[in-house]
């Protein structure tokens, strides 16, 4: 007896913890409903965008055809097939990897670099002007950028009818040497994208308490050493997130810029050809949505054990600087 009033008080106490639970939760809806209306829209798009379309995954394990659509007989792994047992499998592997490894070592480093540059100009007005001017190719089509760039390596370009009678330089078929393009790639890349990562440690760099600095003036510290103490160490966890989330799509390349910017030349497919443009041209030949289908789910599951590698990684080092 003595037990049952034993439970019956303790769910008394439940209830009324619900309860008033129950209220605060309105009230905050009510006091804060301005934020939460202007969180409904990005929340609608991300709902619509990102989750909605999960379903698709289906596709990747079927027989898909487009009469019986989501009803197509089921294929197990036989979509992921291409992927493993193509000659082509470890080159575009490879390359997707190695880019990106590239991508996310420059992106860092010159961003960062750049940032405190533009952070320490004393006029500001100055600042702003190269700030745009590096930002812009950030706007920039890959279609528009491949055509920049084909204006200048072109047998006719820049490079061949201007550089190399004026500097005695050697002539250059740069659409027909693969060897050329491991480092034009990642400038080009860095040259369009790096605006963007210079905005976000830009911001980062605002946001530190000027009176850190005003302190490290006192005690007689030079610039050098304000960055080196104050404006990296604060800088740390925005380029710890930045790399997480960058490692999570190691495994997806640019489609734009390695299809767009070598022109599809065939004879660059070594040194240009990743995973992204492997499928699209499978696709295109085949037609196979299944297979295109079980190639997007496994760049998706990779990347998302990455960033759990990654995240688990940093945790080992400094658990203060771990994401989650």
């Amino acid at each position: 007896m003595g037990q049952h009033n034993t439970n019956i008080e303790t769910d008394l106490h439940v209830v009324k913890k619900t309860k008033r639970k129950t209220p605060e939760l309105f009230k905050e809806l009510s006091k804060n409903k301005e934020l939460f209306l202007m969180l409904l829209p990005p929340f609608i798009f991300i709902f619509i965008n990102n989750y909605l379309p999960m379903f698709g995954i289906v596709i990747a394990f079927k027989n898909y055809n487009y009469n019986d659509a989501f009803l197509s007989p089921w294929n197990g792994l036989k979509n992921f097939e291409f992927l493993f047992k193509s000659r082509s499998a470890w080159i575009i592997t490879r390359n997707t990897i190695a880019y990106n490894l590239v991508f996310i070592f420059l992106g860092l480093i010159i961003a960062v670099t750049i940032a405190i540059i533009l952070n320490e100009l004393k006029n500001k007005t100055l600042a702003k002007f190269y700030q745009s001017v590096i930002f812009l190719p950030y706007f920039l089509s890959w279609v528009v950028v491949a055509y920049l760039v084909y204006s200048i390596l072109s047998p006719n370009g820049f490079y061949n009818k201007s550089l190399v009678p004026i500097l005695r330089l050697l002539p250059i078929e740069w659409y027909t040497e693969p060897k050329y393009w491991t480092v034009i790639i990642p400038i080009v890349n860095t040259w369009k994208t790096i605006g963007y990562g210079i905005v976000i440690y830009l911001a980062g760099i605002s946001g530190i308490d000027q009176e850190y600095y005003e302190a490290a003036v006192l005690d007689g510290a030079s610039k050098f050493q304000q960055i080196k103490s104050i404006t990296i160490p604060f800088l740390v966890p925005l380029m710890i997130i930045t790399t997480i989330m960058a490692i999570g799509n190691i495994f997806r390349a640019d489609f734009g810029l390695f299809f767009q910017v070598p022109m599809q030349q065939g004879l660059l497919k070594p040194t240009t050809e990743v995973l992204d443009t492997y499928i699209y041209n499978a696709l295109m030949f085949s037609g196979d949505l299944g297979m295109s289908s079980a190639a997007g789910f496994y760049q998706s599951v990779v990347g998302f054990f990455l960033v759990l590698l990654a995240n688990w990684s940093i945790g080992k080092i400094s658990k203060e600087h771990k994401i989650f």
